[in-house]
Order: structure tokens, then sequence, then C-alpha cells
């Protein structure tokens, strides 16, 4: 008999547990099985609307499955990771979880959830549908082979982030340019320095445009360096909105191209909402290519109990 246990804290032996079956998933699947925003939730056991569930069954020592809920401003979002050697056809573990993670969000005062799937089948659409979930937005990975074209003359004059002085400034380009974004906008301090204590955080990637003293646009890279082949990401890109228009988005992509090329690397990559016509009209023009899709399914959860 398979149960799911909810817990809003994770212990160190908890942590040790969940890290093993993720390092598990991610060796079967070729990539990290949660999310970045998920993931530092998790190694910091935990923070305000965190729930991990657990799916266990009595014959195995080990968890068969994970989900992570993650409460933002307006919405839950959801991840289910399952044991490599506890996958089925049916898919019954992501099932299960699914299940348990409407009903803990129900019991937690309801609200909007996306459920996040990396590399989606029709098994993740057959679930989604049964448990009432509509399919949502698709994210698309795009790559290109570095180097790619040179910057355009002049060049932008760019520099690095600066620890300790440019966080406001970015926070309020960030969130301007990502005010109907559900996950990059409305960062706040503490998430932004999150990210600049992970290993891989490099300021010399982050390269910021100013005018007149004012920042107006950024390019933020990211080395993947453990995968075959390592990849650089453009991990975060914006052009404050009083700019858009100027042709800027085009150059800044250039410039981190260019910069992670110059770091040996000969893959670039980046995120895209399907629907973000735009910047995929702009990234088919520079040579990019749909490596996969990540998908949300999403539903509104009635309230079964008073928001904790």
């Amino acid at each position: 008999m398979r149960s799911v246990e909810v817990k809003r804290r994770m212990g160190e032996d908890d942590l040790t547990t969940i890290t093993a079956l993720l390092v598990l998933a991610a060796r079967a699947d070729g990539h990290h099985p949660l999310g970045e925003h998920k993931w530092l939730d998790l190694v910091q056991g935990g923070r305000h609307g965190f729930l991990g569930l657990v799916a266990r069954e009595p014959e195995h020592p080990h968890p068969v499955g994970y989900a992570q809920l993650s409460r933002g401003t307006d919405s839950w979002g959801l991840e289910i990771v399952v044991h490599p050697h506890h996958r089925s056809a049916d898919g019954s573990v992501t099932a299960d979880l699914l299940r348990a993670a409407l009903a803990a969000v129900g019991a937690t005062g309801g609200g909007h959830l996306h459920w996040w799937v990396p590399k989606p089948t029709p098994t993740h659409d057959a679930i989604a549908a049964a448990a009432g979930l509509d399919r949502g937005r698709d994210l698309l990975q795009l790559r290109r082979s570095l180097p790619a074209p040179p910057p355009p003359l002049p060049r932008l004059s760019l520099r690095a982030f600066r620890r300790g002085e440019d966080e406001e400034a970015w926070l309020e380009v960030n969130n301007r340019a990502f005010s109907w974004h559900p996950e990059q906008g409305g960062w706040d301090l503490e998430t932004l320095q999150a990210r600049e204590r992970e290993p891989w955080f490099d300021p010399e990637g982050f390269l910021l445009l100013e005018h007149e003293g004012k920042l107006e646009g950024f390019c933020w890279t990211k080395v993947h360096a453990a995968e075959d082949p390592p990849l650089g990401e453009i991990y975060v890109i914006a052009v404050d909105p009083v700019a858009q228009g100027s042709g800027l988005g085009r150059a800044l992509v250039l410039e981190g191209l260019d910069h992670l090329a110059r770091q040996g690397l000969t893959v670039g990559m980046l995120y895209v909402d399907a629907s973000n016509t735009p910047a995929r009209r702009l990234y088919d023009s520079l040579g990019f290519a749909i490596d996969h899709v990540d998908r949300a399914y999403t539903t509104d959860v009635a309230p079964t109990a008073p928001a904790a």
C-alpha cells in the first residue's frame, strides 16, 4: 500500500534521502528533476509556503517518489519526481503524488496551481486531465552552437554585476520587465541573494548595460559545467520597458553568447515561452532551435480549510 507523507519542513535525514532520489532521477533523465526555485527551497529546508510530499511503499526502504509545492504571491508551483525503478506505463506514482498535492493545497486554503513537467509525454497529459488540470504554458528550451554571429558594432558598453551595490537597481528593472511573468517577476532581495550564493554564480557573466548612470538592460549568463557537453545559458535577459523597441535585446543576446563562447563553451541555451512570439522570432533569427519542451498544467483548487 503506497503512502504519501506531507512535510512542511525538511530535516537533515529528509534532505539526504530526497537528494539521493533526485540524483538517481537526474542520471536517468539527463536533466535536474527540480527547477532552480524548488531546489533552493528544498536545500534551505523549506521556507514559508513549502510543502514536500514523500511517497513510500512498505517493501522499499527508499522513497518511490517526491513532490514539492511552493506557494508564490498568487499561485502554487508543483513538481513531481519518481524514482527510476518505480516508473510504470500508467504513471501511478505520479498520479498518487498529484492527488495528494491537490489535497494539500486545498487543506492550506486552495489557490491556482501550476504543475511543471519537463519533457512531458502523453501519459502526463492523461494524468493531468484525469485530475482536472488543463494544459497550460509550454516552455521551450532552445539551443545553438557557439560561437554565434559577433555582436554588432559599435559594441555595447557592458560591465560586470557588483555584489552589494547593484541589487536594488537590478531588481527594479527585472521586476518591471517581468511584471507579467509568474516565476521571474516579483523577485526580492532574498531571492537574488540566494542565486548569488550558488556555486555557479559568476558576476563576470552577469552583464549590465547602463545609460546616463541608470540600468537600462542586462544579460545574465550561467554555465552548466556538469552537462555533456557543458552548456552556456542566457539565464535572464531583459531591457527596461522604457527602452524597449530600440534593438537592445538582440545586441544583449549576442553579447551574452559572445561572453559564453569566450569561456570555451560550444553550445548556447535559453528558455522562452512558446507563446512569446516576438522573442521566438528573435531567437529563430539568431539560429536557435528547439531542444525540448517543458509544460505547465494548471487548475484552481478549492479550499477545504482556511488559508494557513
